[in-house]
């Protein structure tokens, strides 16, 4: 496997060579491509993405990135809108499950559902017009990438309790009909129990019900509101890693930002990314990949925690945790 590795900005500098640690215990003899992307980049170079970074991207299988400023300057490109695009990688899973010992501001963990999000249309399709009084961005939803976005849900609910929820606001937003629409008739083609919820009603019954959910599918925008604001269920934006994921590429990263409040502290925590290797792991068809759940209990459980959750831990410490638990179970690291 080839692998892009891009740290970007702020504490994707920590948390991604801490999942690169953790990925080297499994000794797969991966290629690393190192790639400088962000807006410390531009800052420096004019420049935060050219075509020969992404010609070196596409020559790879997987991605590995760490997270990105994005600045509100016209002139500033968004890099994860450009890489979802280019690699086509519409289909965003973000899994949300309570970790041992830890729990968010609900109390509840009782709860284990998959967010599939829609990643490349929406009003993430980059058709803007920005004038002196006015502004336009254009909400694109076609049947195409309704019907994608809808196998791959159904796909994950096959492989789970096979149910999936339908989340829109068809009531309001017409464009909403047609991917309410095609998820009803995919649904129904892959055999699948579906349900639609309203995203106002859905954003309240997330919080007070969370453990009616398995697999829900929804819309760009919809699904990036939706899976940060179940961050609060799980007790931190640190905790939830993503794959984006399309028929020829896969990017993992976690799901926080740059966080530069606290970047160049060491206090990051590294968990989220660590997810996103064990997602990278899965998607290769490594069963191994399990241990990573293993890992995770045994550091939560020793109380080797960053400073979001309550602990004194540095980022490296964690990594460092999680490793010697790998280790722990010999180096062909059997399940």
């Amino acid at each position: 496997m080839k692998l892009a590795v891009i740290e970007g900005d702020g504490i994707g500098k920590e948390v991604i060579p801490v999942a690169l640690e953790v990925l080297a215990a499994f000794e797969l003899g991966i290629e690393k491509v190192p790639l400088e992307l962000g807006y410390a980049r531009w800052q420096r170079t004019g420049a935060a993405l050219t075509a020969a970074d992404l010609e070196l991207i596409k020559e790879c299988d997987a991605v590995l990135f760490g997270a990105i400023t994005t600045i509100p300057d016209p002139n500033y490109k968004s890099i994860l809108l450009t890489l979802r695009k280019e690699l086509e990688l519409y289909a965003n899973i973000r899994p949300i499950k309570p970790l041992p010992g830890i729990t968010g501001v609900t109390g509840r963990r009782d709860f284990d559902f998959v967010i599939v999000r829609e990643n490349t249309e929406g009003l993430y399709s980059g058709l803007e017009e920005l004038h002196e009084d006015l502004a336009y961005t254009r909400r694109v939803i076609s049947r195409k990438g309704s019907e994608r976005i809808a196998k791959a849900a159904c796909e994950l609910a096959k492989k789970r309790a096979n149910k999936l929820t339908i989340v829109h606001k068809s009531n309001v937003i017409k464009a909403d009909k047609l991917f309410l629409d095609v998820c009803r008739e995919t649904a129904k083609t892959y055999g699948v129990e579906a349900s639609d919820m309203l995203v106002d009603a859905m954003a309240y019954s997330l919080m007070t019900q969370p453990e009616k959910y398995d697999v829900v599918v929804t819309t760009n925008l919809y699904g990036d509101i939706l899976s940060d604001m179940s961050g609060a269920l799980v007790g931190s934006l640190g905790l939830l890693p993503s794959a984006n994921l399309g028929e020829k590429y896969a990017f993992f990263e976690p799901v926080h930002g740059s966080a530069p409040d606290i970047a160049g502290q060491g206090i990051a925590n590294p968990l989220a990314a660590i997810l996103c290797v064990k997602m990278l792991l899965e998607w290769a068809g490594d069963a191994r990949a399990l241990l990573l759940d293993e890992a995770i209990a045994h550091v939560l459980q020793k109380k080797i925690i960053t400073p979001d959750l309550g602990g004194t831990a540095k980022t490296a410490d964690v990594g460092h945790a999680v490793v010697e638990y790998l280790r722990s179970r010999g180096t062909n690291l059997n399940v």
